[in-house]
């Protein structure tokens, strides 16, 4: 359980941390914060989880369920196009006290589980490298999973947009999936050599909780945490989802450090891992695996290449980034 004092606190820090992208969910989660009985909902959550995003997630989650609801006119997500206006939050209010139970229910057995697949074309350019060096077939690992989207980013195509050479097509013409990201270069830097296609002989992933893209109530869940004001996302989320429910990864359920043996075990192809966001030093746990291995990491703001060899840790930065997959500045 999580006191009111707290979840009123979490809603105001995410209300500011959504003013500049989703005006809808800043002015929900700002009078959230505000209100004694809304925020109080969020106390059925534990403290580690219970964010200001879990109960847009939550509400969203309802909202979906209940398609022709006034308060879905403001849902985007749902073909919604009003903007927030004097009638949103009074809507959305009534709404979650009315089932302020499911709402409960929700917030305490659920956590936010972002899937932010145009992450993979900043990680495109280091897996290819690292698939370069490797020399062969690589064996992908994402590390910190939630729906294993990030593997299938050698079955989306790319479009790097630069100033020095117009579009850099890269990845499979055909995919499913096309992902756009412009490409601006560091000082002294050049253009990356993209290719046509990474080769993957295969793919494991690892996660505390990660999630089924075959089960309903999960898949459900996953479009929820989408913020509801970006439907592009959750169109490509749709998409990806669709490309790995054609031939599914193997996840696996465990601590991403402590279990990263398990997850690779059965892997003998080069191992090239990939984390986003996830705030883990994994060096540590690659070294022990005791074999090669590279690491793409896009950590804080960072695409890092890190190569674990007989010749110790090398590590290099490739670029830095911004961090939902917009943009990158090439080293």
């Amino acid at each position: 359980m999580t006191s009111l004092d707290l979840a009123q606190q979490r809603l105001r820090a995410f209300a500011e941390e959504a003013s500049a992208i989703s005006p809808l969910y800043e002015h929900l989660a700002s009078r959230a914060a505000g209100d004694p009985e809304v925020a109080g909902l969020l106390t059925a959550a534990g403290e580690d989880d219970a964010t200001g995003e879990l109960l847009l997630a939550a509400a969203h989650r309802l909202v979906q369920a209940e398609p022709f609801h006034q308060l879905s006119n403001y849902y985007p997500s749902l073909g919604g196009t009003n903007g927030a206006d004097e009638s949103t939050w009074p809507l959305f209010r009534d709404f979650l006290l009315q089932r302020a139970d499911r709402v409960r229910a929700l917030v305490g057995t659920h956590v936010v589980q972002s899937n932010e697949v145009r992450r993979a074309a900043l990680l495109y350019p280091a897996v290819a490298a690292a698939a370069k060096q490797a020399g062969a077939p690589i064996g992908l690992v994402e590390v910190a999973t939630t729906a294993g989207l990030l593997l299938g980013l050698d079955q989306y195509s790319y479009r790097y947009q630069t100033a020095e050479a117009g579009q850099i097509a890269a990845g499979p013409t055909k995919a499913a999936l096309g992902l756009h990201c412009a490409l601006e270069l560091a000082p002294g830097a050049v253009l990356p050599k993209l290719p046509k296609t990474v080769k993957v002989a295969a793919k494991a992933g690892i996660g505390v909780a990660p999630a089924d893209l075959a089960d309903e109530d999960a898949y459900a869940w996953l479009e929820a945490c989408v913020w509801a004001d970006q439907p592009e996302r959750l169109r490509l989320f749709g998409v990806a989802s669709g490309v790995l429910r054609k031939n599914p990864p193997r996840l696996v359920t465990g601590d991403p450090v402590a279990d990263l043996a398990k997850a690779v075990e059965s892997i003998e192809a080069p191992l090239v891992v990939i984390t986003s966001g996830s705030g883990l030093d994994l060096v540590p746990a690659l070294s022990a695996l005791g074999r090669p291995v590279w690491w793409a990491a896009h950590e804080a703001g960072e695409l890092r290449l890190v190569h674990i060899g007989d010749s110790g840790v090398e590590t290099s930065v490739l670029a830095t980034t911004e961090a939902h997959g917009a943009r990158l500045v090439w080293h």
